[in-house]
């Protein structure tokens, strides 16, 4: 976790262990949320200090600096990929890979009671979408730019805008993972509807809403933060690493090949799904790894060959080559 900023009043009471002690906290909260679904989340809130830190495996400060009586720093903290899924295992409760992705998010509201659609500029969803982030977001939303025509489509079909096809405008911005939020307000109340399509997984959400109100921004940002809550759950979701499954694999490299050794232990070590691995021998000849993968030896393999490594099976091992 990078760029943690703590800050703490330079007096009397200054103590540099508390700023440290607030950084560790921080950069678990931080973890915590990009790894972990919302109601597991409330789980992990009250992991003690002496827990965190038991976690941690390296660290680093820089930027410190003093500025009108506060002591400023910037803090990069490590944790041990091993212990803390382990300790999350403790809890029962599975992370996810913490996987960035683009997609394109297209919000509109419907005033059913007049027929009419506010599209964009007049949408407060739409302009105060992307005002709200937090550092620990997956999702990167591409919002569409203010086209007459698309807005012509969306009032010509207001009433079957749930069936539409977004395909057309899908097109123009050359995704393939897509959000498509409509909003239908009444009176005090909203119906919001989501459809999600993110990599092979569609699903639609329908929740309702009361005492709205659209021109409040304190509502309209709390309503967003609920909306993004849900949209990086089911992104994690789909992404989930089940540590209970452990297999165990044998892969041998050529001893001398120092370049490819060198290779794919950097590739091990940054595979979410390997949980650890270890040197079992080794010769003249070959070096032997045991791996211990939390996923089917396809996905392994797969993940291996990206980096432009290939594997064949000999007897119980598997050569990297």
């Amino acid at each position: 976790i990078n760029e943690i900023e703590v800050s703490e009043n330079f007096n009397l009471d200054f103590n540099k262990k508390k700023v440290f002690d607030k950084a560790f906290e921080t950069a678990f909260f931080q973890l915590i949320s990009t790894l972990v679904i919302s109601k597991d989340i409330k789980k992990l809130e009250k992991t003690s200090l002496s827990t965190i830190k038991s976690l941690i495996d390296s660290f680093n400060v820089s930027d410190e600096k003093f500025l009108s009586n506060k002591y400023y720093a910037k803090f990069n903290v490590n944790f041990d990929k091993k212990n803390t899924y382990n300790y999350f295992e403790s809890k029962n409760i599975f992370p996810s890979m913490p996987k960035k992705l683009d997609l394109f998010f297209l919000s509109v509201i419907i005033d059913t009671s007049a027929g009419e659609l506010a599209y964009l500029g007049q949408n407060p969803i739409y302009k105060s979408w992307n005002r709200y982030k937090e550092n620990y977001h997956l999702l990167n939303y591409i919002l569409p730019t203010e086209e007459i025509e698309d807005m012509q489509i969306f009032n010509n079909n207001i009433q079957l805008i749930e069936e539409y096809n977004f395909e057309n405008i899908l097109k123009k911005y050359d995704l393939e993972d897509y959000i498509i939020l409509i909003i239908y307000e009444n009176q005090n109340e909203i119906n919001v509807l989501s459809k999600l399509q993110l990599k092979n997984s569609y699903k639609i959400f329908n929740i309702n809403y009361k005492d709205i109100n659209f021109n409040d921004e304190k509502y309209i940002l709390s309503l967003i933060s609920d909306l993004k809550n849900l949209y990086e759950d089911e992104w994690k979701k789909l992404n989930l690493i089940n540590t209970s499954i452990r297999l165990p694999l044998t892969l041998s490299l050529l001893s001398k090949d120092y370049d490819k050794i060198k290779l794919f232990e950097k590739t091990l070590k940054n595979l979410d799904l390997v949980s650890n691995f270890m040197v079992l021998s080794f010769n003249n000849e070959n070096i032997f790894y045991k791996v211990i993968y939390n996923g089917t030896p396809d996905k392994l393999f797969n993940e291996i060959k990206e980096t432009g490594l290939n594997l064949k099976k000999n007897n119980q091992t598997w050569e990297v080559q």
